[in-house]
């Protein structure tokens, strides 16, 4: 009877004792690091802007007498945009010739008396100071009077009308601005990772938010030697070529840029990680053990991201699985459609 007793405890305990589990495998997605020629879009908004923009300033003081061009009217180089009232200047102008032909018959008197000898040399050295000052002062005059009259220097449309007849403008104040529409160019801030992957006379990709999703050709014409020393961006200009009916300086438009190929060694982007320290990604080392390398980022392509320094072609790195992974912990890579 004690030893029935004795079993029916021993296999009571049996019973309750837990089943021993084996350790949870740790599951995680991996990628390859890859090298291939890739090239970088990268679409950048601007505005605008005619090639050749000329503000018209006046040189000379007056009252404003004739401004026959207003905003949007084309005009021809050599046009007469602007007169002013040339009253007193004519007046002055009249008086410093008479004053210069008076020193040119002084002059010419004391030639001839010199001729008879009965001029001073200094006499004579005096009337030709006189004669080469009064010609300064009338050339000086004519000059100013010449102001009062502004041509235009350029072909183009007037942008902007600043003032009205009847005004009285200062000297140096700005009274209008002519563009040439015939050729419009826009500028671009442009990060100093894809600047060396650019040339003068790569193809651009234009749209204008005004003219709908037309895409029109352009072209980069000029690439700005300085860079931003907050930002690292530099500058590239990028001239429409044509000009497409209804394109105007002021008009938004967006640029779709594309880089030469370049090599590249570059990992899913979901794979880079970032803490206070640096960037850095988990890779599988020969063990099946997850180990944390410190990598330098590049470009953003897309899903993908460049990495610059700290990988090797061809090493895998973790892209799903990060929760409770540490450096060191053994892991089991999957398929991305495996289930799990």
């Amino acid at each position: 009877m004690l030893f029935g007793l004795f079993a029916l405890t021993a296999c009571g305990q049996q019973a309750e004792a837990p089943a021993k589990k084996g350790k949870p495998v740790h599951l995680v997605e991996t990628a390859a690091v890859v090298s291939d020629n890739l090239n970088v879009v990268r679409t950048r908004t601007g505005s605008l802007r005619a090639l050749r923009e000329v503000k018209v300033f006046a040189q000379e003081e007056g009252l404003v007498t004739a401004l026959p061009f207003y905003e949007s009217d084309r005009v021809s180089k050599g046009d007469v945009i602007i007169r002013l009232d040339d009253t007193l200047l004519r007046t002055q102008l009249a008086r410093a010739t008479a004053t210069r032909k008076q020193a040119q018959q002084d002059l010419q008197r004391q030639e001839g008396l010199r001729e008879r000898k009965l001029a001073s040399d200094d006499a004579y050295t005096r009337a030709v100071t006189q004669l080469e000052v009064a010609e300064a002062d009338e050339q000086v005059l004519k000059t100013r009077h010449g102001y009062t009259t502004i041509e235009t220097p350029i072909d183009g449309l007037l942008i902007d009308r600043l003032t009205e007849p009847g005004n009285l403008v200062q000297r140096l104040e700005h009274v209008l601005t002519i563009a040439d529409p015939s050729s419009l160019i826009t500028e671009l801030p442009v990060s100093e990772l894809i600047l060396p992957d650019l040339r003068v006379g790569d193809s651009a990709a234009v749209r204008i938010d005004a003219l709908g999703d037309r895409v029109f050709q352009g072209l980069v014409t000029r690439i700005h030697p300085g860079l931003d020393p907050l930002t690292r961006r530099g500058t590239i200009e990028v001239t429409l070529d044509p000009v497409p009916d209804g394109a105007a300086p002021g008009q938004l438009c967006r640029v779709e840029l594309t880089t030469h190929a370049s090599r590249r060694k570059v990992i899913p982007f979901v794979a880079l990680r970032r803490d206070e320290q640096s960037e850095y990604v988990f890779i599988l080392d020969s063990e099946s053990k997850a180990q944390r390398v410190n990598v330098k980022s590049g470009l953003r392509l897309a899903e993908l991201v460049e990495i610059t320094e700290g990988l090797e072609e061809d090493q895998q790195v973790v892209t799903k699985g990060f929760l409770d992974l540490t450096p060191g912990k053994v892991v089991k890579p999957v398929k991305r459609d495996s289930p799990g």
